[in-house]
C-alpha cells in the first residue's frame, strides 16, 4: 500500500519551501495520491485541505463519508449535510498561514471562484506545482501496480493474436478487448480503441460499425487500472498475410519504437527520446505521417508528466514512467502504432509490456 502519511509530509515540506498557505485538491489523481480516496466528481464539494502545519482535513458530503471511510482514508474527515455550507469549513482548515493557496488543476471553476471569496486576499496557484514533482517519480509500490496493470494488457494482446476477427466490427472487437481486461482483473477499462483500414490513419479513432476485412491494418490501443494505476498498450494486427506496404510501415515504426525506448535513460532530456524515435521515421520518408508526441507519463492518470515531446528539455530520472508510442498514419490507407509503458531505471529503460511487438497476422 502507498505510504499516504509520507506523501502528506512531503506536501507540507513543499508548501514550506514555496511559502504556501495550503493545498486544496478535489476529486482526481492528486486526491487519490494523497489519501487513497477515489472520490466521485459531484456537484457537491469534496475537498482535501492540507495546511503547512496542523492536520489535513477531507471535506466530503455526508452521504459520501461511508464510501470514503470504506476506502481506508486515514486523514480526518468532515462530513457536511445538504443544508450546510461546506466552503465555510475551508478558512478554518487552512488556518492563519499567509501565502499562495495551491488549488487542484481540475477543480471546477464554480468551486475555485467560491474558494477565492472565502479566502479573500490570498493568491491562488496550481496544485500541480506542489504535487507534480512528487508524483512524477514513482516509488516501488507504484511501479509494482503499473507492472500488474501492464501484465493484464499483455495477456489481452496475446489472446487477440489467436482470434478470428474478420467480419467483426471495430465496436465488437473493442467490446471483446474490454471484456477480457475486466476478466483479467482490472478495476476499470479506461479505453479500448480499435481502428481498421483507413480508420487506422486516425490516432484517436473511436471504434464504430466498420467491418474488419483481410489485409488491412488494425490498430488496437487499450488500457485499464489496477489499484488506480493505469496500463496503456498499442499493437497493430492484420487479418491474413500482410500486404507489402503495411509490412514496410510496421518495420519502420518497430525500429522507431526500439530507438525511443533505448534512449530513455537517466539524464536524457525528454525531447531527445522523442527525437530518437522521430529520426527513424523521418529517415524512412514518413516524417509528416507521425503527427503526435512520442509518449506521455502514466500513473494514476493515463496522461501525466513527463511528456516525451520536442521542446521538453526536462531530463528523465529514475522512477519516471511513460509510454513510448511512435506511429505512422497514411491517410486513406493505413496506420501503425506500437506502444509500451517504460520505466526509467538507474541502469536504463525497462519495458513493462512484454507482448510481442511484431506485426501479428490473425487467422482468417
Amino acid at each position: 500500500m502507498p505510504d499516504f502519511e509520507r506523501r502528506i509530509v512531503a506536501v507540507r515540506a513543499a508548501l514550506a519551501g514555496s511559502g504556501g498557505a495550503g493545498l486544496l485538491v478535489g476529486p482526481g489523481a492528486d486526491l487519490r495520491y494523497l489519501t487513497g480516496y477515489d472520490a466521485l466528481p459531484l456537484e457537491r464539494l469534496t475537498l482535501l485541505v492540507v495546511p503547512p502545519t496542523g492536520d489535513p482535513l477531507l471535506i466530503v458530503p455526508a452521504l459520501e463519508r461511508p464510501r470514503a471511510e470504506s476506502q481506508g482514508v486515514s486523514v480526518p474527515i468532515a462530513g457536511w449535510r445538504e443544508t450546510d455550507d461546506p466552503f465555510a469549513l475551508v478558512p478554518k482548515a487552512v488556518g492563519p498561514a499567509k501565502g499562495t493557496v495551491f488549488v487542484g488543476d481540475r477543480l471546477w471553476a464554480a468551486f475555485v471562484l467560491r474558494l477565492q471569496r472565502e479566502l479573500h486576499g490570498l493568491p491562488f496557484g496550481l496544485a500541480s506545482s506542489i504535487t507534480g514533482p512528487l508524483r512524477i517519480r514513482k516509488d516501488p509500490a507504484e511501479i509494482s501496480l503499473l507492472r500488474d496493470a501492464a501484465s493484464v494488457a499483455d495477456d489481452v494482446a496475446l489472446a487477440l493474436a489467436d482470434e478470428r476477427v474478420a467480419g467483426w466490427t471495430e465496436r465488437e472487437l473493442s467490446r471483446w478487448i474490454s471484456d477480457r481486461l475486466i476478466a483479467g482483473g482490472v478495476e476499470h477499462v479506461n479505453f479500448a480503441l480499435v481502428a481498421a483500414g483507413e480508420n487506422a490513419a486516425s490516432p484517436h479513432h473511436e471504434p464504430g460499425d466498420r467491418v474488419i476485412a483481410p489485409g488491412e491494418s488494425i490498430v488496437c490501443d487499450f488500457g485499464g487500472t489496477i489499484g488506480g494505476y493505469c496500463s496503456d498498450i498499442t499493437r497493430t494486427y492484420v487479418v491474413g498475410p500482410a500486404p507489402d506496404d503495411l509490412r514496410e510501415v510496421h518495420g519502420v515504426v518497430l525500429r522507431a519504437q526500439a530507438a525511443g525506448t533505448n534512449a530513455a535513460r537517466p539524464g536524457v532530456p525528454c525531447e531527445s527520446v522523442d527525437a530518437a524515435a522521430r529520426t527513424v521515421i523521418e529517415s524512412a520518408g514518413f516524417g509528416e505521417a507521425f503527427m503526435h508526441r512520442t509518449g506521455h507519463g502514466i500513473g494514476l492518470e493515463e496522461h501525466e508528466d513527463p511528456y516525451i515531446v520536442g521542446g521538453n528539455s526536462a531530463v528523465l530520472e529514475p522512477g519516471m514512467a511513460f509510454s513510448v508510442e511512435p506511429g505512422v498514419y497514411v491517410r486513406g490507407r493505413l496506420g501503425v502504432r506500437i506502444e509500451d509503458i517504460v520505466v526509467c531505471n538507474p541502469s536504463g529503460p525497462e519495458s513493462l509490456n512484454t507482448a510481442p511487438r511484431d506485426l501479428v497476422e490473425l487467422p482468417r
